[in-house]
């Protein structure tokens, strides 16, 4: 068997994880969460928006159709309740594990001015203090982050477009640890921010590529899991070592081990578009990826596969 990775950090993939009912597709993965007993949340862009698998990849359930316009992001509290990030809706849900709505933050189908700092215009993740506050990162159509208290109270909220420390382009994904800093992927700059719990830059970490998913486990000092996308500009599209590809660090941004990143492909060391991390209390990782809105820029000149692959499990091994 394959193996990836390196140090303490070695894994081998699990081909065909993921045993969908007959007839049905995710089309593309926007985020993947896990819960307490190791079963898989895979919020997609399918008829079927939440599909649940237990850890051996068999089908448990499914729900929210008819509610989630384009699933973004995962994030599963310490009571296993969900909280889902629709950036075609303008929305975050939290809901139970078996999709009962217990909260929407934003108003459904209706953005705020784009680039204005109001919550939300396109909003991507989102993720939870120790104190229990959520902060959601907001995202496509503005360059904020905003804290609410645990029942949806704005709190406050920072940040703006630009390149500077404190700004984003496109703020893509968002995780906190135990210790309460916040930590933002900042895509288009190349970078992830860090802030403390009220917003105040304190450092960054750089030699990253279009970071895109985020995913820190609980504990102290703990590492982060980061999905890199590869390039969508045709002149740099097949520059080997842009990525895509999965980085592990410490919590200082020092890189651990990676998988991937010689090029995008279908490969089981490639990946395409890896945007939702999570991973289980056994170490295993799971990566949602975007890629049937990938394809088209990556292989402009070549029509989709189909199905196509958009779900991984990596098996840790060391």
């Amino acid at each position: 068997m394959a193996q990836f990775g390196s140090g303490d950090f070695i894994y081998e993939p699990v081909e065909g994880w993921g045993q969908l009912p007959p007839g049905w597709d995710f089309k593309e993965v926007g985020g993947v969460g896990v819960d307490s007993s190791d079963n898989v949340y895979v919020f997609n862009r399918g008829e079927h928006p939440m599909i649940v698998f237990d850890r051996q990849g068999n089908f448990l359930r499914s729900w929210g159709e008819g509610v989630f316009k384009r699933a973004h992001g995962v994030y599963v509290a310490p009571d296993d309740t969900l909280w889902l990030t629709d950036d075609g809706d303008h929305t975050v849900r939290h809901c139970t594990p078996d999709g009962k709505i217990l909260l929407t933050m934003g108003t459904p189908g209706e953005p705020s001015p784009y680039m204005s700092g109001e919550p939300f215009h396109r909003c991507t993740h989102t993720a939870m203090a120790p104190n229990g506050d959520i902060y959601v990162s907001d995202g496509y159509g503005n360059a904020r982050v905003h804290r609410y208290t645990p029942d949806g109270k704005l709190i406050r909220s920072w940040g703006g477009p630009g390149t500077d420390p404190g700004e984003f382009n496109i703020v893509h994904n968002i995780t906190c640890d135990a210790d309460g800093w916040v930590y933002v992927a900042d895509r288009e700059n190349h970078r992830v921010q860090v802030f403390d719990g009220n917003g105040r830059y304190e450092t960054q970490w750089n030699n990253l590529h279009r970071p895109c998913g985020l995913f820190m486990p609980s504990g102290k000092c703990p590492v982060c899991y980061i999905g890199e996308l590869g390039s969508s500009l045709a002149v740099n599209r097949n520059v080997p070592n842009l990525g895509p590809r999965l980085s592990i660090v410490d919590n200082t941004g020092k890189r651990l081990a990676r998988i991937g990143g010689i090029g995008p492909g279908l490969g089981i060391d490639q990946f395409l578009a890896p945007h939702g991390i999570c991973v289980d209390r056994h170490g295993d990782i799971y990566v949602g990826e975007v890629a049937w809105t990938n394809w088209p820029q990556t292989y402009p000149d070549t029509p989709r596969p189909v199905p196509l692959r958009c779900l991984r499990k990596f098996r840790k091994v060391g």
